[in-house]
């Protein structure tokens, strides 16, 4: 009965940190799909949205039901920013080119917030209670369970987004064909930073769910970014069910690896089966 208390316990812990990974992951994928490169700012969004959070409940004496929104919308314009004056401008439209301005605005944004936010590590409080659930006889936190339903929200809301609305369609129109999509009379350029607005968005969403059960620093995005960047990648890049199911078992992959082998090589294990997914289906496990 241990053993079984123990699986939930650790199954429990790897969906929560799925769910963050698959943010972060879908938030690439919308990125990707619109303009076809890897946004390595992504993982600054995810530090910005707790920084963001730290500073409404703290430095402005916000409650965390208007902190927690006003962080999420705060990161969603500087995603905005970020293409209107960092990518928009490049003169090359080249990949790789842009990819590599990514990387540099990446490392702007880490220095401007550790001269805003100073490079000692906050803490904020929990989203909900600290008094754990009891289920099967594993505990599970309350934040845990507020991550995973708002995680749930957010994946509902953007899936009626790209379905239901004009905007959403267009950006699934420029990212099946952008050449047909200007020539019809869509805004390419509108909907490009509106990907990108997307993107912070749930970078920031990501960043203020996850900075209560962990500390909080400029840097702590880079590790989850790069986690969430493999989570698309085993999915399948530019799958959003791939991103959300690769999210998923790379944060199962981390907990049992913790659990039953050590949380020294966490990291580890959860990578190197991602090489061997990637071995056998190199798109990755939704990809086409």
């Amino acid at each position: 009965m241990a053993g079984f208390q123990d699986l939930l316990q650790f199954v429990f812990a790897g969906v929560t940190s799925g769910a963050i990974y698959a943010l972060i992951a879908l938030g690439f994928c919308v990125v990707h799909n619109t303009i076809g490169i890897v946004n390595f700012a992504q993982v600054d969004f995810v530090s910005l949205g707790g920084m963001f959070l730290f500073s409404g409940l703290y430095w402005s004496g916000l409650p965390m039901v208007v902190a927690l929104p006003g962080a999420v919308a705060a990161v969603t314009v500087v995603g905005l920013a970020v293409e209107r004056l960092g990518v928009r401008p490049a003169r090359s439209q080249n990949h790789l080119v842009l990819i590599f301005l990514t990387i540099g605005i990446s490392i702007i944004l880490r220095g401007a917030m550790k001269l805003v936010w100073g490079k000692n590590r906050m803490a904020v409080p929990p989203l909900a209670g600290e008094e754990p659930f009891r289920i099967a006889g594993a505990a599970i936190l309350p934040q845990a369970v507020a991550i995973l339903i708002i995680t749930a929200l957010a994946i509902g809301l953007l899936v009626l987004f790209f379905r239901g609305t004009r905007l959403g369609l267009c950006m699934r129109a420029v990212a099946s064909n952008q050449t047909a999509a200007s020539v019809v009379g869509i805004p390419v350029g509108r909907v490009k930073a509106a990907s990108f607005a997307l993107a912070g968005g749930l970078g920031g969403l990501a960043g203020v769910l996850v900075t209560p059960i962990t500390t909080l620093s400029y840097d702590v995005g880079v590790l989850l970014g790069l986690k969430g960047f493999a989570a698309a990648i085993l999915g399948g890049f530019g799958s959003f069910p791939g991103a959300v199911l690769g999210g998923v078992v790379l944060g199962l992959l981390e907990s049992l690896s913790a659990g039953y082998w050590s949380s020294a090589y966490k990291d580890v294990a959860a990578f190197v089966v991602l090489l061997l997914v990637l071995f056998v289906r190199p798109k990755g496990l939704l990809g086409k």
